[in-house]
């Protein structure tokens, strides 16, 4: 991948955490619940690279489904957390905007850094 990738990608992760902070920091919204994402946008990629270690060449493993399974209900959460704490009425539906919007964002990003970085890069190997 060449520099341009990694400012595309550097660039798409900024506007991410703008997103999430302006959910946080906008003088109509004033509390930092949906800071709570940052723990979904740290744990998503993790049984996707645990899976990789621990794959024993084949494409359909049990290891590599199951990692899929976590993946997929970490992405939902994050998606969900928002939502729920604007219909519980924490944060309002604004905030929740542009939290989700900054989600979206995010685990695009992630996605094309393990897009970009497959198996035969030297990033391959996280």
């Amino acid at each position: 991948m060449s520099i341009k990738g990694l400012v595309a990608l550097a660039f798409f992760g900024s506007i991410a955490i703008l997103f999430l902070m302006l959910s946080c920091a906008l003088p109509e919204y004033g509390v930092y619940w949906p800071l709570f994402n940052l723990i979904f946008y740290f744990m998503a990629p993790l049984p996707m690279m645990m899976s990789k270690r621990t794959n024993d060449g084949s494409s359909n493993s049990a290891c590599k489904e199951l990692a899929l399974f976590f993946t997929t209900v970490i992405v939902i959460s994050a998606f969900a957390l928002p939502v729920t704490l604007a219909n519980s009425k924490v944060i309002q539906w604004g905030a929740c905007a542009f939290s989700m919007a900054g989600t979206f964002v995010a685990f695009f990003t992630i996605l094309g850094f393990f897009t970009f970085f497959n198996d035969d890069s030297e990033y391959g190997h996280w």
